[in-house]
């Protein structure tokens, strides 16, 4: 079997211009957009995601609890189709999501509600009550 040290990138420029660019944060950015942001914000008695999601309708999300996993995903598939004496075309096009987030029992899975209103999916997670442990005192004989 034969090495080669490639010692001048002058040999090969086009697998060093790729790695430099897989490197770089431009090269990923384009992966960021197949995942919505998710805002989490915690008050008293809920937590509140806000998924960032304009121009998508809520009959399109779905949002599962199994076990202790939440799950908000959105699938919306479309088709256009045209038509001339010439040829014809038929383009598809799907756009999808799917994010989750792990529930522990110090929160109420059966409570959750969410909304979809103004381009931000609302999920609110309502926290358990907090159960308060009755301390027993026995009387020594």
């Amino acid at each position: 079997m034969t090495h080669m040290k490639v010692k001048n990138n002058a040999l090969v420029p086009g697998f060093f211009n790729l790695m430099d660019k897989f490197m770089t944060d431009d090269f990923q950015t384009p992966a960021q957009y197949s995942r919505p942001a998710v805002n989490i914000v915690e008050s008293e008695k809920s937590y509140a995601l806000e998924v960032i999601a304009p121009g998508m309708k809520k009959e399109d999300f779905k949002i599962a609890i199994e076990k202790d996993l939440l799950t908000v995903s959105y699938e919306k598939k479309e088709s256009s189709e045209e038509k001339t004496d010439k040829y014809i075309r038929k383009e598809f096009s799907m756009n999808s999501f799917k994010r989750s987030f792990t529930l522990n029992d110090k929160l109420n899975a059966e409570g959750v509600t969410a909304k979809y209103e103004n381009g931000v999916l609302h999920v609110n997670i309502p926290k358990a009550e907090v159960k308060t442990v009755e301390v027993k005192t026995l009387e020594i004989n």
